[in-house]
């Protein structure tokens, strides 16, 4: 059985210069590329989560000007909770796209590595987070 996984093993690195193994770095900066344009998603459930959610406003209340509400977070809402839907059911695509499909197209490539980088697709986001709180 371990020679079987060894002739599997040398016939997936003998094509490649080097008959090096595949690293990190594609599939990292891949997923690092992906994160840029995942800002507006990312901040659009940042945004419903810190300002929507905790938000103070009884609409049926009998006098609004006794109420702690925003009124702005609630016009806002339906266009950013639309514009959330979308960029993120295209991010989710594209996630697809790079993660999972373009992988299983290449013989020689596995999908794990590069679902395993998904986790640096928020970085830029989080990055420019911790810029404007400081």
């Amino acid at each position: 059985m371990d020679a079987k996984k060894e002739d599997e093993r040398a016939r997936r690195t003998e094509h490649r210069p080097g008959g090096r193994r595949r690293g990190l770095l594609a599939p990292a900066l891949a997923n690092l590329a992906i994160g840029l344009p995942a800002i507006i998603p990312l901040y659009l459930t940042y945004w419903l989560l810190t300002d929507y959610l905790p938000s103070n406003c009884d609409a049926f209340a009998a006098d609004p000007a006794l109420s702690n509400c925003d009124y702005h977070t609630l016009e806002d809402a339906p266009l950013l909770m639309f514009l959330l839907a979308v960029t993120g059911a295209l991010l989710l695509m594209v996630l697809v796209m790079v993660n999972v499909l373009a992988p299983r197209s290449r013989e020689d490539d596995n999908p794990r590595r590069w679902l395993a980088m998904t986790t640096l697709i928020p970085v830029p986001f989080l990055v420019l987070l911790c810029l404007a709180k400081a």
